[in-house]
């Protein structure tokens, strides 16, 4: 527990962020609104901060024309509090007064793993080549691009060599409820299911020439 009431999980935030813009994944909040032009957008986000401001909670925020982007997380507890509940509620009030609407897209993260028999070996060739810098992650030490917009690498050992398949798959991680529809998208598009052992957590699909993809989701 923390002084906000402890981390939420996205089963525990499903029902207040019914008839929302707002989706949970990965730690976070997240929308995005689509408004009539800039000046709109710019509007929206001007609201959104001076009540981030009042609350001293303050948003990651992504304006471009007639569209905001907007990530809601406690730094300080690693996910997502009530104080992002709060702050989500009140940025969806002002949408409406505003009469922005919500944008359909369901967030996502990308992630790329490389299978290897020594990460410390191979780490440093993708994060000079890359510009990333070096975190310890859930997965070890990983590379994180420093700017935050591309995706994390993040380095899977094997034991023995694999020989039968590509050494770089990505990870896709979608909302909860969005996985099933998305691994069934990626099969109908002729994608291959490999394995769902560890569903609903990941899928291993393939591409037919047999590139890898997980469709992932995340407890927090």
């Amino acid at each position: 527990m923390n002084a906000h009431g402890g981390l939420l999980a996205p089963s525990t935030t499903k029902k207040q962020l019914e008839g929302t813009a707002f989706v949970h994944l990965d730690g976070s909040l997240h929308a995005t609104f689509a408004t009539a032009d800039f000046a709109s957008a710019l509007e929206l986000v001007n609201r959104v901060g001076e009540v981030a401001e009042a609350l001293n909670h303050h948003p990651d925020v992504r304006l471009g024309y007639g569209t905001v982007s907007l990530v809601l997380t406690s730094h300080d507890a690693g996910g997502v509090t009530v104080r992002d509940l709060d702050l989500a509620a009140r940025v969806q009030q002002i949408a409406d007064t505003l009469d922005a609407s919500a944008r359909a897209e369901p967030p996502t993260r990308y992630d790329i793993a490389i299978d290897c028999a020594d990460a410390d070996a191979v780490r440093p060739f993708w994060r000079v080549g890359l510009g990333y810098s070096e975190v310890t992650g859930d997965d070890g030490v990983e590379l994180l691009d420093p700017r935050g917009l591309a995706p994390k690498i993040w380095f899977q050992h094997m034991e023995i060599a694999r020989t039968e398949r590509n050494r770089i798959h990505l990870d896709v991680y979608v909302p909860s409820d969005a996985a099933e529809d998305r691994v069934a998208a990626v099969l109908e598009a002729g994608g291959v299911l490999l394995s769902d052992e560890h569903a609903p957590d990941w899928w291993v699909l393939a591409d037919v020439e047999g590139n890898e993809l997980c469709v992932c989701t995340a407890a927090f």
